[in-house]
């Protein structure tokens, strides 16, 4: 079972920026898309980015849409995600997930393995 962990999240006011990193702590047998989700307090678990790791194309919520960018760490991390203009609706603990089939995968079950999270703070 691959394990992944979250690193980068932090406290910034608004309009600041975050990276947030996504590392494997154990074995990676095979890598479908990367993916990040995010959930709020009192809120269920909504989908952020994912990308395809083969051919590299990308996808994200409208409500990130232009602000966040998801894509591959050449420095050994699985994924990152830069979070640039964070707006306090941003808040929320952020979690990396690992999908092993190809293609990008938009909700919780298209996932096989998933991080601890990292808490995002973004101050009015």
């Amino acid at each position: 079972q691959e394990q992944l962990v979250e690193s980068g999240g932090g406290l910034v006011q608004a309009g600041g920026s975050l990276r947030l990193s996504c590392a494997a702590s154990g074995r990676i047998l095979s890598i479908g898309a990367m993916g990040w989700f995010r959930q709020a307090p009192g809120k269920e678990r909504e989908f952020v980015a994912s990308l395809s790791y083969n051919i590299g194309t990308t996808t994200y919520s409208n409500s990130v849409k232009g602000r966040f960018t998801i894509s591959r760490d050449t420095a050994g991390s699985l994924a990152q995600l830069l979070m640039n203009n964070l707006e306090p609706e941003d808040t929320g603990i952020y979690y990396c997930a690992l999908r092993r089939n190809y293609g990008l995968g938009y909700v919780v079950g298209d996932y096989d393995a998933w991080g601890q999270g990292t808490q995002v703070t973004v101050s009015s």
